[in-house]
């Protein structure tokens, strides 16, 4: 609930600091005192359009701050959590407008955007008024509230469920279809290329070694002759591998005389016969395997051109031919078992489909009854508000299919009748401003249990009215405050005589400007202000005596 009102150079408040509390506050005062411009302030803290109007005459920047007191689990604490902004309390919202008509907004002093900040005052006060372009004119809300009375959460959240079902099941279906025309469209190009790929059948790092056996093969001949030629020299009559034979006879021969001396020598000339002779067995092998053949290099030259030349018309490396050949056969396979996917799909579909016209009827058949229930719970709260001769119904039709939703598929739209035998119209266009606040406040008498909010603003909803008619705004009034925080801006003194807190509004001279201020009144003074109500500009012993019937009355 709204705890606190800081108003800073609004039109004609230049400093005003209200605190509120639970139950019923009426705001009372002469006419252009600025009771609106408590209101207007109001809004502006909520997120409410801003205007340079509002910046009092002189002053740089208007500044409206509002502090509440809210639940741990409210949702205006998700939306900060969403916002990344701390969820402490109280929450306090700002709005500053500077005289150029730029404005800001804050939420416990960290900056906003304004549409974070009229979202969260939406979910903490609801302001109604003759001229509210809110409210029952937004047609968008009477489902809202239709589906809160007849607590039809269950069901919504149920319907909401099944629509994103039915709608992921649409959408895959669409996608796949889409593929596979897609897929259908370049078929021919897939199964040849396939085929082309089987039939060369790449092989992952085959370029690189096509590339080295092609170099090994354009050098074959000369290879060839450089082996021969170290082959000779290794074994041949003039060899090493001579040389060191007949170095190993020659100190063998003297190996006796020389004792161990020579051992060394002969052990290493041994390891050299070793690997000369294992040198010449690998120049050998090297030779053999060589092929001299012309037409093998040329079929190493054409494989590689043609992995090459299929890797330019499918703009890939060489290596990934192999990746690209799995690839086009997974889409070749895939087109030939989209119809088998599609019939899949499809009957998803339409399982989704009726799963959510099922869950849809139920919710609709609940709507129904719960319309009903509303119609007459209202229809008993009209006569007393001078409402006897309207006639409310909450009109539910069926959407068309193009427009079944998360929400069900129902149009949902409060109608009204004010006059006996003419046909209920939309109750924007068909009630006044004084019958829209009236019709306002019975919706909200018969739907406090079932939607409550934590401050609830009227002004002047019983414009037009006095009397009796006067006495039952206010009992509902009262009835409301019990569940929430009401604020009224009322010229009835019998709605003034109900209020838990009474506030004054007056426009006192200050130089040559005049200033709106605000007084919390003690009983004394609201028994004078209700008796001035009734009276008007002089105030009798009569009116005072008739103020105190009707506070004892109002059992304030």
């Amino acid at each position: 609930m709204l705890t606190r009102l800081d108003i800073r150079d609004v039109v004609l408040i230049d400093r005003l600091e209200i605190e509120a509390g639970e139950g019923l506050h009426v705001l009372t005062g002469e006419t252009g005192a600025g009771k609106s411009i408590l209101l207007d302030a109001l809004g502006l803290a909520l997120g409410a359009r801003s205007e340079t109007g509002l910046v009092r005459a002189g002053a740089q920047q208007a500044t409206v701050s509002a502090a509440f007191e809210i639940a741990d689990d409210h949702p205006a604490l998700g939306l900060l959590a969403e916002a990344g902004l701390p969820a402490e309390l109280p929450l306090v919202l700002r709005r500053t407008v500077s005289a150029d008509g730029k404005s800001r907004a804050f939420v416990n002093d960290q900056s906003v955007s304004v549409g974070l900040l009229r979202r969260i005052g939406d979910g903490l006060v609801e302001i109604h008024g003759q001229f509210d372009q809110r409210g029952l004119l937004d047609p968008q809300t009477h489902r809202e509230m239709l589906d809160a009375f007849g607590g039809h959460a269950r069901e919504v959240k149920q319907v909401a469920e099944a629509h994103v079902a039915w709608r992921e099941a649409a959408e895959a279906l669409a996608a796949a279809e889409a593929d596979a025309a897609r897929a259908r469209s370049e078929e021919g190009f897939l199964a040849a290329s396939v085929e082309e790929l089987k039939k060369l059948d790449p092989k992952p790092g085959e370029e690189s070694t096509l590339v080295e056996e092609r170099t090994l093969l354009a050098n074959a001949g000369r290879l060839v002759e450089t082996i021969n030629a170290a082959l000779a020299d290794l074994v041949g009559e003039r060899g090493a591998e001579r040389a060191v034979g007949q170095a190993q006879r020659a100190l063998a021969r003297v190996q006796g005389q020389a004792g161990s001396r020579l051992d060394p020598a002969l052990a290493g000339l041994d390891r050299a016969a070793a690997e000369l002779s294992e040198a010449a067995r690998a120049l050998s092998s090297v030779g053999s395997a060589l092929d001299l053949d012309p037409r093998k290099l040329e079929e190493t030259d054409d494989r590689l051109h043609a992995l090459r030349d299929i890797a330019r018309k499918h703009a890939v490396a060489v290596d990934a031919l192999a990746e690209l050949k799995t690839e086009l056969e997974i889409r070749l396979d895939a087109l030939r078992t989209a119809a088998s996917r599609i019939e899949d799909l499809t009957r998803s579909v339409e399982w989704t489909r009726k799963a959510y016209a099922a869950r849809a009827e139920d919710l609709s058949k609940a709507r129904a009854k719960a319309g009903k229930k509303l119609d007459k719970r209202v229809a008993g709260e009209l006569p007393p508000l001078k409402l006897d001769r309207a006639r409310f119904e909450t009109k539910i039709e069926p959407l068309a299919e193009s427009d079944w939703g998360v929400h069900g598929r129902d149009r949902i739209q409060f109608m009204v009748a004010t006059n006996p035998g003419s046909q209920p119209g939309p109750i924007a266009k068909i009630a006044s401003g004084g019958e829209l606040a009236r019709f306002t406040l019975a919706l909200k008498v018969v739907l406090a249990e079932s939607q409550p909010a934590a401050t609830l603003v009227f002004d002047e909803v019983d414009a037009g009215v006095g009397g009796a008619v006067a006495a039952a705004v206010g009992d509902r009034l009262k009835r409301l405050s019990r569940d929430m925080q009401v604020l009224v801006v009322t010229h009835s003194p019998q709605v003034a005589a109900r209020g838990d807190h009474h506030w004054r509004v007056s426009k006192t001279p200050k130089g040559t400007v005049p200033t709106t201020k605000v007084e919390v009144l003690t009983e004394p003074e609201r028994r004078e202000e209700i008796a001035r109500m009734l009276a008007g500009e002089k105030v009798t012993d009569a009116a005072r005596a008739a103020a105190d019937a009707l506070i004892e009355g109002a059992g304030a």
